[in-house]
Parts: C-alpha cells; structure tokens; sequence
C-alpha cells in the first residue's frame, strides 16, 4: 500500500532477515520503479538537495563536469534550453510568460524569485 503513495526518491532501504523475503520480493519491483538505489540491510549517505550541494570533480569521478546528479542543479541534465524571441506573449508557454501565472520559482535578470 505504501509504495502505491510513494514518490520518486533517491534510495529506499529494506531492512530484513530471511524470514522475510517473500514479502521483500513482492516489495522489490515497486521499489524499483519510485527509487534510483535499492539498499538491503543498510543505511544510504544523506545527501542535501541545495543550491550549495554538487557532486562530480575531476575525470574519473566524472566524465562530463557541465552537471551534477545531486543538489539543486542537478536538474540541469535533464533541460534543453529554448529561446522564444519575438514570440506574442499569448502564444509563450505560461512558465515564461511575465506574469508568472503557474508562480514558479524562475531566474529572470539574474534575480532568483516569483516575479
């Protein structure tokens, strides 16, 4: 029943003996679908999602140094920038439309805000 509620996270964690692995292999392919890690009878480094948190370096740490798979950046990877120029504002899509209608958190002008 929980993993029907269960969002996308970065690791789920099964702490169980072998009296247990029926229901571990009922729990695993849920798992599988809502988490990156699946860890057994163990506990996963935390990991703060934040503008200040990065994690990469130098070749081979990493191979492509432009991203990071963790901290507020990490979104990058999976964005392909657009430009709309000169495009009438009732045909832009409504994330960059001036009036912020879905009040998201945008950059605009190099200020970071709702406006």
């Amino acid at each position: 029943a929980v993993t029907r509620i269960l969002e996308g996270q970065l690791t789920a964690t099964v702490q169980a003996d072998a009296g247990d692995h029926a229901l571990a292999a009922r729990l695993l392919p849920a798992l599988e679908r809502k988490v990156g890690r699946v860890l057994f009878n163990g506990f996963p480094t935390g990991v703060e999602v934040s503008f200040a948190m990065v994690h990469g370096g130098p070749f081979p740490a990493t191979s492509d140094t432009r991203t990071t798979s963790v901290g507020a950046s990490a979104i990058d990877r999976f964005l392909r920038p657009v430009c709309y120029q000169n495009v009438p504002a009732d045909l832009l899509p409504q994330a960059v439309q001036d009036g912020n209608p879905l009040n998201l958190w945008r950059l605009k002008d190099g200020e970071l805000g709702r406006a």
